[in-house]
């Protein structure tokens, strides 16, 4: 025990008491020392705390001088962030790689000179429609546009009508070699251009020949509105031609001279009709094809329309069926209709398609209509289109119809007939069939050996190619000839056979279109292209002298396709003979259809909406509304 410790137990209280008495005495001692040396002895104190190092600090200072600087990472500022300069160096030599390796070759291609790729060369068809459309040009009457592409052709029949029909019969088309004005034949051509260009109007596009053949189909369409009173609501006449003659006279006329249309100075005679169904009919076909054409110009389609729609009672109507060429020899002797009911299921179907009206379309599927037209007697004579024979064409046309829209009934059974008699017709086209003769380079005799083959074959070749078109739009392989299948390429290889021919694929090697190829006929049997163009004027007489020329013509009608060689595929190209060497219209209008829908200029696809444009939608008809209910 601790001596003073009295009580016993710990000496804690007194040690505590003792140690605070200890610190006041040397606080109070402190008070009294120097306070420089004070504040010198603190900061010794501190310096040695900074001086004293962990582990940790020791290892740095010992380790070799750049030991450090291998192990320190470098970062690079960009701002708003901080990147590892390893990563950055390697992101931005990535980007250069990528820039070498793709971006640079890009930026060179794109700033080098671009030179277009080469299309291909245009086909036969193609060329030789260019050559083909330029005929209308040179076959035009009445003041002529400045853009005329016929040099040698100029103003000619600026008095035509006049002053016997009010407004005069001043423009239209001359038909072949001779000055006259056919309105027949010049109307179904407009109907079969404006065909063409309904069916193939992104091929004329593609070889920039749509806006000339408008141009051509209005130039005509003009002209066949001044045949009629057009602002009439009933017609008692039509004109049916202007100009005429007889061909062994010697009187003054268009068949006699021999001059150009510039020069003509005799009297030139307006024939009108009273009674014209298949005139009358053929020109509401072509007004009406046009206003589809030129559904783009609502003014002028619908004064097509109206003209078409007035010509259809007059045509119609029971009092004036006849043929317009009855009784009038000077019609009879150059384009005399042999039928009237085939323009009847024509005019029917061309203004059904152009007005929507289904009065149109009931009439021509009249079980009464085909059948006083022969369309289902199956004679080779009426499978042959023709300016005069309009059967296969107005099948076809009403085929188109049922293809594409499938009406159902009430027409169903018509439509399927008119399909079956063109099928036939097909049919009968092929070699293997034997229902027409051949010659023997290939060329088929659709007119039995008569002179003038080539516009049959040109219509024929249209409709043949187009039916195969229609039946490749719809789907359809082909079709049957009694138990055999045939192909549609069959029916295009005959098309093309026979275009091919025309074109100087036969034995001569000549092309029969006048401009095309290197061999093709000189001496063409036509006025103007005969006579100089020296602005020189030649009477009724002094012409004849170039008529009856052994030399070529000194103006080549270019595009002009010629009657054609026999039937032993021999051709003399002499002028005298007008049954070989004298273009027409119509069969210009025919191989310029075949053409088009041939060339593989802007695909081989037809166009199938836009012939159906006015035609309302095919909805089953509302039922009737119920009685009115009665208590």
């Amino acid at each position: 025990m601790h001596p003073g410790n009295l009580w016993g137990g710990s000496l804690d209280a007194i040690d505590r008491d003792r140690a605070e008495a200890e610190e006041e005495e040397r606080r109070r001692n402190m008070s009294e020392w120097d306070r420089g040396a004070l504040h010198s002895q603190q900061l010794d104190a501190a310096e040695n705390q900074r001086n004293h190092l962990d582990e940790t600090q020791q290892g740095w200072l010992l380790a070799p001088q750049d030991s450090w600087k291998k192990k320190r990472k470098k970062y690079v500022n960009l701002g708003c962030v901080s990147v590892s300069r390893t990563v950055f160096m390697w992101t931005v030599g990535t980007i250069v790689v990528l820039f070498l390796v793709v971006a640079l070759p890009i930026i060179i291609v794109k700033t080098l000179p671009r030179h277009k790729s080469t299309p291909p060369p245009p086909d036969n068809y193609t060329l030789a429609i260019h050559k083909a459309i330029q005929f209308f040009d040179a076959q035009k009457s009445g003041k002529l546009p400045k853009k005329n592409k016929v040099s040698w052709r100029g103003d000619s029949g600026l008095k035509d009508g006049l002053p016997d029909v009010v407004g005069g019969l001043v423009g239209g088309y001359y038909d072949g070699g001779s000055n006259i004005k056919f309105h027949f034949p010049m109307a179904f051509s407009m109907t079969m251009l404006s065909w063409s260009l309904i069916e193939y109007s992104h091929k004329f596009k593609a070889i920039d020949e749509y806006d000339h053949m408008r141009d051509v189909l209005k130039w005509g369409t003009d002209y066949l509105l001044l045949t009629f009173n057009n602002s009439a609501t009933r017609l008692d006449h039509i004109y049916a031609q202007v100009g005429g003659g007889q061909r062994d006279s010697e009187s003054p006329d268009d068949i006699y001279c021999w001059q150009r249309p510039e020069d003509m100075s005799y009297d030139r005679p307006v024939i009108s009709v009273t009674t014209a169904t298949d005139l009358g009919g053929e020109i509401a076909s072509a007004l009406a094809a046009a206003s589809i054409v030129f559904a783009d110009k609502p003014t002028y389609a619908k004064k097509l329309i109206k003209g078409a729609e007035t010509l259809w009672p007059f045509f119609r109507s029971k009092s004036r069926r006849k043929r317009y060429s009855d009784g009038n020899p000077m019609l009879q002797a150059f384009y005399n209709s042999t039928s009237m009911f085939d323009e009847l299921m024509w005019a029917g179907a061309w203004l059904y398609y152009a007005t929507g009206n289904q009065t149109y379309i009931q009439f021509s599927t009249t079980p009464s209509v085909p059948q006083t037209a022969q369309a289902f007697a199956n004679k080779p004579e009426l499978m042959v289109p023709s300016w005069n024979n309009k059967l296969p064409g107005a099948m076809l046309l009403m085929t188109r119809y049922r293809l594409f829209l499938n009406p159902g009934f009430p027409y169903e059974n018509m439509l399927s007939r008119y399909h079956n008699a063109t099928g036939v017709t097909m049919c009968a086209y092929l070699k293997q069939y034997n229902v027409f003769n051949r010659t023997s380079g290939g060329l088929i005799q659709l007119n039995m050996g008569k002179p003038r083959p080539l516009e049959y074959v040109a219509h024929a070749s249209f409709l043949a190619s187009l039916f195969a078109d229609y039946l490749n739009s719809t789907g359809v392989p082909g079709w049957s000839c009694g138990p055999t299948f045939v192909s549609t390429q069959v029916l295009k290889d005959f098309a093309k056979s026979q275009i091919d021919y025309i074109l100087g694929d036969n034995p001569l090697k000549m092309s029969y279109i006048v401009g095309f190829g290197k061999k093709f006929p000189r001496n063409v049997y036509h006025r103007g292209a005969t006579i100089p163009n020296d602005k020189k004027k030649r009477s009724c007489r002094e012409g004849l002298k170039y008529r009856d020329s052994k030399s070529p013509n000194p103006n080549n009608i270019t595009g002009a396709m010629v009657g054609g060689p026999n039937k032993s595929d021999q051709f003399h190209d002499i002028r005298s003979n007008y049954n070989s060497s004298e273009p027409t219209m119509s069969g210009n209008a025919g191989i310029v259809a075949a053409l088009i829908s041939l060339t593989s200029s802007g695909g081989y696809q037809i166009d199938k909406n836009t012939m159906f444009d006015s035609v309302p939608p095919l909805y089953p008809p509302a039922p009737p509304p119920p009685k009115a209910w009665k208590p």
